[in-house]
């Protein structure tokens, strides 16, 4: 008998549950009109409050950097020097989509920037009316940043211009500790979201062990998700509220939760362990549109969705034997399922 309650994976969408504190629910873009759930670099930093000031340690703090895919190696280096010479000390750089690529990932994030002692992130985006810098600090907790968080902001239709209004706005209101700043962009860290061990395989504990699957938050995609779960999912499984943290789904009796990750799809092999070829345009993936298996070839630098199987008291990952990403969180889920019940030979 399946259990179906409403609810499903705030996989990387509804953002992350910070277990003592609240949940931070970011902004989506790419679902249309169906809600707001799968955030943007965008979207993200628009639920800031960016009429704040500079954190008052930026100079005597360290400092990561965020920053949206389109910048070129010319552009962060320029940031780079510019942050040397105000004095901010930042440290290493990552992709935006990285950051919002899924609820572990964040978590991962959160790990990395503790134990590295960052108390200040900044983000540098690509816009159409031009370049935006927003700088906020670290809250230090599991979401990284609260909504409405206090940031200090700069638009600009050039970059340069940009850069000088920040470095000017540092130099008149901060005083400045850092000295020993690097002059060259940091990059290409590791991030790993999977605590416990990796497998290229489903868990065949599924078969009795019920499944958690935490929901959007949107009526309309929690209808269409308990549709789809309803219609494909083989086994037990109970849909649990936006923010349920895995501690509650234990105590529920549930061993396993479905996690997503988006972003671009060679960014999404990376975070979860794939061997990656950075000279591949395309990436191949197994889609299962019906019941039968097709090959698909997705640009590598175009978001997807991959879904995953987490047991949560290991925190071993499950990712199944393809990769099988796919455009839509639907057809992701659809790959998912069908791959279990293939491998399964479940009909």
């Amino acid at each position: 008998m399946r259990f179906v309650n409403r609810s499903f994976i705030a996989a990387f969408n509804v953002a992350l549950v910070n277990t003592c504190l609240s949940i931070l629910i970011v902004i989506l873009t790419g679902v249309s009109s169906c809600g707001q759930i799968f955030p943007t670099a965008n979207t993200y930093i628009e639920q800031f409050n960016l009429q704040g000031t500079l954190p008052e340690e930026l100079l005597s703090t360290k400092t990561v950097v965020f920053y949206t895919p389109d910048f070129s190696e010319k552009q962060l280096g320029d940031a780079q020097a510019y942050f040397q010479r105000s004095g901010i000390d930042a440290v290493t750089y990552f992709a935006m989509d990285m950051l919002t690529a899924g609820v572990d990932v964040t978590l991962a994030f959160h790990a990395f920037l503790t134990k590295r002692e960052i108390s200040n992130i900044i983000f540098l985006e690509k816009r159409e009316n031009g370049f935006r810098i927003s700088i906020t600090a670290f809250n230090g907790h599991e979401n990284i940043v609260e909504p409405k968080q206090s940031a200090w902001s700069v638009t600009n239709k050039q970059f340069d211009e940009a850069l000088k209004v920040m470095f000017r706005a540092a130099a008149v209101g901060l005083e400045r500790e850092n000295m020993l700043i690097n002059s060259a962009v940091e990059m290409g860290l590791t991030i790993n979201p999977i605590l416990g061990k990796r497998n290229d395989f489903f868990a065949v504990d599924l078969k009795v062990d019920p499944l958690a699957v935490p929901m959007f938050g949107d009526e309309t995609l929690d209808r269409e998700l308990e549709a789809l779960l309803a219609a494909n999912y083989p086994f037990k499984y109970k849909l649990m509220e936006p923010g349920t943290t895995e501690k509650d789904m234990r105590k529920q009796g549930y061993y396993y939760v479905v996690r997503f990750i988006h972003t671009r799809g060679v960014i999404a092999k990376e975070l979860l362990g794939y061997n990656t070829d950075k000279t591949e345009t395309a990436l191949v993936s197994v889609t299962y549109p019906d019941e039968g298996q097709q090959l698909k070839n997705i640009p590598a630098n175009t978001p997807v969705f991959k879904v995953y199987f987490k047991h949560i008291d290991s925190q071993n990952v499950f990712l199944g034997t393809k990769w099988d990403a796919d455009l839509t969180w639907q057809q992701a889920l659809l790959n998912g399922i069908r791959g279990l019940k293939a491998e399964m030979r479940i009909n």
